[in-house]
């Protein structure tokens, strides 16, 4: 296999099936049969999604995951980084999931702040000059937060690595640059999501040469730019534009993935990605099983021109 192809690994995700992050119509899904439907796309790996919507007795879950031979990558951890009691929040959260995590040897910890009503509202539209952003004293508790997050995943044999995300306070590319100002002693590497990087104003591929030196871990989503405009002249929250199809099938938006995986293999990134589509439950026209394996074909057809550039 060329080495190209060999360098880049994908995995599904739940929340390309609707599953929210608390508990309700969309946790009474099989997820047996997601997993099944993940394998039948063509993945080969998985991430936890919100805890409790998989098993998580490792008993359980690991045979399920072994006869699919799928590999669970991690868990998604959002806590208000803000807020001075976020550290011991974080550190029984991780210490909840990493036992899971480390028995499945899953080598990730993503760490995300949460989503607030304040900066929802304004979410795709925050001002780029910080005025609706953290105070100097609230970036110091955010170090904080993350130094206390760096230590207990340290424990599991976990890569802690940071979500920037919409509707939070580290959503655009200035305040992605403050958070690893104010982190970078703390060791902690960057989950790159393409399209909440895109949503926040940020470019896909500027950030990835950006934080080249911390991008571990990406997150594969892809953009509607029209609505994603339309979304923002609504002021939409982030729910509503979800709902209106900001996120398409990989492909089918706006991001340059061919430049992305350009820049990814320049700067020899090997690993893996997540790809997403985020889809309000029940709403989708075409079927999750189907809407990901056609962002798969796309992205494994996107690696195997630049492999086949790569050996003329």
């Amino acid at each position: 296999m060329n080495d190209v192809s060999s360098r880049f690994h994908f995995a599904c995700a739940p929340d390309s099936w609707g599953v929210l992050d608390y508990p309700g119509p969309s946790w009474d899904q099989s997820y047996e049969k997601m997993l099944d439907e993940m394998v039948w796309a063509g993945y080969t790996g998985t991430e936890l999604g919100p805890y409790g919507f998989f098993p998580t007795d490792p008993a359980v879950l690991k045979p399920q995951l072994d006869k699919r031979k799928l590999k669970l990558l991690g868990s998604f951890v959002p806590v208000v980084l803000s807020d001075p009691a976020s550290a011991g929040v974080a550190v029984e959260h991780i210490r909840k999931v990493g036992d899971l995590l480390a028995t499945l040897k899953a080598p990730f910890l993503v760490l995300a702040d949460a989503q607030s009503d304040e900066r929802n509202r304004i979410s795709g539209r925050v001002p780029r000059d910080g005025s609706a952003g953290l105070t100097a004293a609230q970036w110091k508790n955010v170090a904080h937060v993350v130094e206390e997050a760096a230590k207990v995943s340290a424990e599991f044999g976990l890569d802690l690595v940071f979500h920037p995300h919409v509707a939070t306070y580290v959503e655009t590319p200035e305040e992605c640059e403050r958070f690893f100002d104010v982190t970078s002693h703390t060791g902690i590497g960057l989950c790159l999501d393409t399209g909440h990087c895109e949503y926040g104003h940020g470019d896909t591929v500027t950030e990835a040469a950006k934080f080249a030196s911390v991008l571990r871990f990406l997150h594969i989503k892809d953009v509607d730019k029209k609505i994603l405009e339309e979304s923002r002249r609504k002021k939409l929250r982030f729910e509503e534009a979800i709902e209106d199809k900001v996120f398409t099938i990989i492909g089918q938006g706006s991001i340059d993935f061919p430049g992305l995986f350009r820049l990814l293999e320049k700067n020899n990134y090997s690993g893996w990605m997540v790809i997403e589509q985020d889809v309000k439950f029940g709403a989708t026209v075409t079927p999750p099983s189907e809407s990901v394996a056609a962002s798969l074909r796309y992205l494994n057809a996107v690696v195997a021109e630049m492999a086949g550039a790569a050996s003329r």
